[in-house]
């Protein structure tokens, strides 16, 4: 291994994509009840199609999808050493600003996601304009996903992920950074604020925002109240959206969060398993995102071409959840300023007197009409216009990285 950097481009051999195409081409699909609709998970009328495309049409075409990508992504490799878990090879995606005193910007993925969430945000951040700051962006690939190597010993939490993405951007000179990030991008990036933060990491937003419900602990007709009279008609709707993941999008955390080596041998063996596990979520976590057939085999194609193979990707959910059985919504404070962007859609929208109470250091919030869980692939201008109002002029966070104000 090299502790020095590595131009990477992504070049699928030839024999990855004759496999692929016959274990399609051997698919038994499972029978469907009439009338199932989204009820009962992934019609299998789209995973039909969808499997139809890969292998007759999208395979055909992967070298100009994989040129694509490469054109879009500049990409490179680098060993980072892990306190106690020796070296890994890290992927990541590095776009420079034109403006010399661009911010660097470091985005953090989460599942099932990777660094291709960041694709449409990345000319944007760029961007140089007198109307707003620009960016130095820097996408990791978490360990484990994409093209970057997998930990091989137990017990790889956030707390490593976080280091992780802190020592990538130490190693690309930036002393003093900002973050974003959503899903597990956001609870790193809280991490990071925690651990590296102020001296490294100087503000950081996230579009996953999380906070603590009020503590009636004997009074819980208080809680009842309080949610039946003093929340908004938009407050009501998110904790609905809450409470349907709850009940009936949860299952896969519990899957993976307790036996996920069992699960990584159909993610790593099927194809169409794996496109029915993530194609489900692109879909119900999403505001009615319109997904093209290439979209998401794109996505997919990246979990089942990644380094590691598609099961090193879940395991987060088991470290992290032994790590902190208490749940998310603990420890939440930062000695940061933190950004948050609200989307209807989100998996866990909650009324904002409980996120304000629980982040004493927010210090911009923007409240977007739709939008979900992805939100820099589904809504990346967006995303981007909150990120330029926070970290820009007249903006709470603008000139938080000393001598990097993001304009010429």
């Amino acid at each position: 291994m090299s502790n020095t950097e590595a131009p990477f481009r992504i070049s699928i051999p030839d024999d990855e994509l004759e496999s692929l195409k016959q274990k399609l081409a051997l698919t038994r699909f499972p029978d469907e009840l009439e009338d199932a609709g989204r009820d009962y998970g992934a019609p299998l009328a789209d995973i039909q199609r969808l499997t139809n495309h890969w292998k007759d049409t999208y395979l055909s075409k992967w070298r100009e999808h994989e040129a694509k990508l490469n054109e879009d992504f500049p990409q490179f490799t680098r060993d980072i050493e892990v306190d106690g878990f020796g070296t890994l090879n890290i992927h990541y995606v590095h776009k420079k600003s034109t403006v010399v005193d661009a911010v660097p910007l470091l985005f953090v993925h989460g599942w099932p996601g990777s660094f291709l969430e960041a694709r449409k945000i990345l000319p944007l951040l760029v961007e140089d304009s007198p109307e707003h700051p620009s960016f130095h962006v820097v996408v990791v690939s978490l360990p484990g996903y994409g093209f970057s190597e997998a930990p091989k010993k137990k017990g790889f939490g956030v707390p490593q992920y976080a280091e992780i993405g802190h020592k990538l951007m130490l190693a690309l000179g930036y002393n003093e950074y900002v973050t974003q990030g959503g899903d597990w991008g956001s609870l790193i990036t809280r991490k990071i604020a925690q651990v590296y933060g102020p001296k490294h990491s100087k503000a950081w937003h996230t579009n996953t925002p999380i906070g603590e419900a009020p503590h009636p602990t004997r009074r819980p007709w208080l809680l009842l109240s309080y949610l039946l009279f003093t929340l908004s008609p938009k407050e009501k709707a998110g904790l609905e959206r809450t409470k349907w993941f709850q009940e009936k999008g949860i299952g896969y955390f519990k899957e993976q969060s307790t036996q996920p080596q069992t699960l990584g041998y159909s993610l790593a063996d099927s194809p169409v398993g794996l496109l029915g596990w993530i194609y489900e979520k692109l879909v119900n976590w999403t505001d009615e995102y319109p997904w093209t057939d290439d979209e998401v085999l794109t996505w997919i194609s990246i979990y089942w071409f990644s380094r590691a193979g598609p099961a090193a990707s879940v395991r987060i959910y088991y470290e992290v959840s032994n790590q902190s059985p208490e749940g998310f919504a603990r420890n939440i404070e930062t000695p940061i300023p933190v950004g948050h962007s609200y989307f209807p859609k989100e998996l866990a929208v909650l009324p904002r007197s409980w996120i304000k109470a629980s982040n004493p250091t927010l210090v911009f919030e923007s409240e977007h009409e739709g939008g979900g869980h992805f939100a820099a692939h589904e809504r990346p201008e967006g995303l981007v216009s909150d990120l330029r109002k926070m970290f820009g002029k007249g903006g709470p966070a603008f000139g938080v990285v000393p001598g990097k104000t993001g304009y010429v």
